[in-house]
């Protein structure tokens, strides 16, 4: 039988001490968080770690290679420095999968919520509509939403919150099927609570861990995702920075200057592996149906 989670003091104090063990003994988990780490501090410290801005360059310096006296990874095509776009472009990138990630996760945990406790012609409404959604391409619905509202790093999160909410929605909602004929719930309501106290004190903290390990995967595929969108021209634009864009910069250069394009690829490749490696390490410790 399921219980609702404890809220004791004693087991939150514990809690850091018995994820780190768990982190330790979980190799892939523990390199994940390692790659996250870094991209987060290099991210944090750009300004210290490089001396130049991501957007002016000399165009007396431009197009010059790896290794370069003062550029370790080349300029661009406008004299900007590679390295120093890549550590700057590295804040938007992430800070669009993790805004996105908030604000799409509360959306659709909240419509998944009252549809699967509630029911009815909420639940039909809310389902339908999810169905509709998901019968569109993932990408090819962003490009249309990003078509309408317009380039710029706003609108960009805007679109991937209207494109990804039915996910949690949908994941939520079956959740909540389960959770709410449990005991505990049952007990709840005939000891006179009400709807709102049994669906934010029992059934939330009771679906919260599919939530969390889907949005730690979640960040990975979005941040890939602005990638795509920025290089069809539709998502971050101009002097901001980010890696997408830095690809759709590079791709006109690749037969004489391939550093603009494959350093920015790279470092999208192993900010993706580094989040995924951390959502298999969540996943495996939190999903009760991974465990033998």
């Amino acid at each position: 039988m399921s219980e609702p989670l404890p809220a004791t003091g004693g087991a939150i104090t514990r809690a850091p001490s018995r994820i780190w063990r768990r982190l330790s003994r979980h190799q892939a988990g523990l390199v994940g968080f390692v790659i996250v780490l870094v991209i987060l501090l290099a991210s944090l410290l750009a300004g210290i770690l490089t001396p130049y801005p991501p957007d002016v360059g000399d165009m007396v310096q431009n197009l010059l290679p790896p290794g370069s006296p003062g550029h370790l990874l080349g300029t661009d095509q406008l004299g900007r420095d590679v390295l120093a776009r890549i550590l700057y472009g590295s804040r938007i990138s992430l800070a669009i999968g993790v805004y996105t990630v908030v604000v799409a996760g509360a959306l659709g945990t909240v419509v998944g919520l009252l549809s699967g406790f509630w029911g009815g012609w909420l639940d039909t409404a809310a389902m339908r509509l999810v169905d509709v959604q998901l019968s569109f391409p993932f990408i090819l619905l962003a490009l249309v939403i990003s078509a309408i509202l317009g380039g710029g790093f706003r609108n960009l999160i805007i679109t991937l919150v209207i494109s990804t909410w039915v996910m949690y929605a949908r994941l939520v909602r079956g959740e909540v099927l389960a959770v709410k004929e449990k005991e505990y719930v049952e007990a709840a309501r005939a000891g006179g609570s009400t709807d709102w106290h049994i669906i934010f004190r029992h059934v939330l903290p009771n679906v919260s861990t599919p939530i969390i390990i889907v949005s730690s995967l979640q960040i990975a595929q979005l941040i890939v995702a602005e990638a795509a969108i920025s290089f069809l021209g539709f998502g971050v634009q101009p002097p901001d920075v980010s890696w997408g864009l830095m690809l759709a910069d590079g791709r006109d250069y690749m037969m004489n200057a391939w550093w603009l394009a494959t350093f920015p690829g790279i470092a999208l490749a192993i900010a993706a592996l580094g989040i995924n490696l951390v959502g298999d390490w969540l996943r495996d410790i939190w999903d009760p149906r991974l465990k033998v």
